[in-house]
């Protein structure tokens, strides 16, 4: 679908900064979170493996470091045994007037359900596992779930937008058994958002911005990326029409005049897919760095296994 920001993303034509552990359905290296600062590309990213490979799903997350934005080293990691958790997936690096700020986004290893906790360092090689504080939580939102945080600052207030799985009455007993609740279909996904005022010590959770579609966006819509646009913004969201996609979603867009109600430009089709047949392009996130938008998501290739990838185009004419 068309867009007046942007055309469809040609990822056959893209530059792949990471790929897969093996070219096999299941491992993905993937859900990319950027931060430039001024000089330098901040990446964060996942390793996953297929369930039943030992060490199964999102079992690596990393931070890593480019002075070109194509060409990463990696300053930290985190295994997933060191969280006790099933898996891990998307995490977001922010800066802080002290340094740095990482949201960490896993399965809580006491109740199946998906959290993110934060941690803070002077610089990421030094963040400690530690000193890691709850931010969002099933029971802190209501929710049966929350995950994947992308955090805008703006001025005095922190911004946080997660997906998170919708209560339901007569969520069947059994839909946490496989530590997965976006993957069984008991429920859907939309986006939520958590304001924080105190540099983002504390956050205020004000639920559902983004809701899930009627079409190819039914099950799932997951705000991965924000930037200001037009006097507004526009955001890249995951969308999914059923628990059969849920790990190949596609990107489409939407607009926002104040962060807190969004409205889809893509309602009939997603904006970019996988050129390699029906899989995804998701965990889109954009930024804007010397007149082009740098745009890093992981796509499906057609071996069926993940890269994380980056397309850059002109940003001329666009808001």
């Amino acid at each position: 679908m068309n867009s007046p920001y942007l055309p469809p993303i040609d990822a056959s034509d893209a530059t792949v900064v990471f790929g897969p552990e093996k070219e096999e359905p299941g491992y993905w290296a993937g859900a990319p979170g950027v931060l430039h600062d001024g000089e330098r590309f901040w990446l964060t990213y996942r390793h996953r493996r297929p369930r039943g490979a030992g060490h199964e799903r999102g079992w690596r997350c990393a931070v890593a470091v480019s002075d070109d934005g194509v060409r990463f080293s990696e300053v930290w990691s985190v295994h997933k045994d060191e969280l006790r958790t099933p898996s891990m997936e998307r995490f977001r690096l922010t800066r802080t007037p002290g340094g740095y700020r990482l949201y960490l986004s896993y399965v809580d290893p006491a109740d199946n359900r998906w959290r993110v906790d934060a941690l803070a360092a002077d610089h990421p090689s030094r963040f400690d596992l530690t000193d890691a504080r709850p931010v969002l939580t099933a029971a802190s939102t209501g929710t049966e779930g929350v995950k994947d945080p992308y955090v805008v600052q703006d001025g005095p207030v922190t911004y946080l937008f997660a997906s998170y799985a919708e209560p339901r009455a007569g969520l069947p007993a059994d839909a946490h058994a496989t530590a997965d609740v976006y993957a069984v279909g008991a429920t859907t996904h939309p986006t939520g958002l958590a304001v924080s005022v105190d540099g983002g010590a504390s956050f205020r959770w004000h639920g559902e911005v983004l809701p899930v579609g009627s079409g190819w966006d039914r099950y799932q819509a997951r705000l991965n990326s924000v930037v200001p646009a037009a006097g507004g913004y526009l955001g890249f969201y995951d969308g999914s029409a059923s628990p059969e996609e849920n790990y190949e979603e596609r990107c489409g867009l939407a607009v926002s005049a104040d962060l807190f109600t969004w409205r889809r430009l893509t309602n009939t089709a997603p904006w970019s897919v996988s050129p390699y047949g029906t899989g995804s392009l998701r965990y889109l996130d954009a930024l804007i760095v010397d007149g082009r938008w740098w745009l890093y998501y992981e796509l499906t290739r057609a071996d069926g296994s993940h890269d994380l990838r980056l397309t850059r185009v002109s940003a001329a004419g666009s808001p």
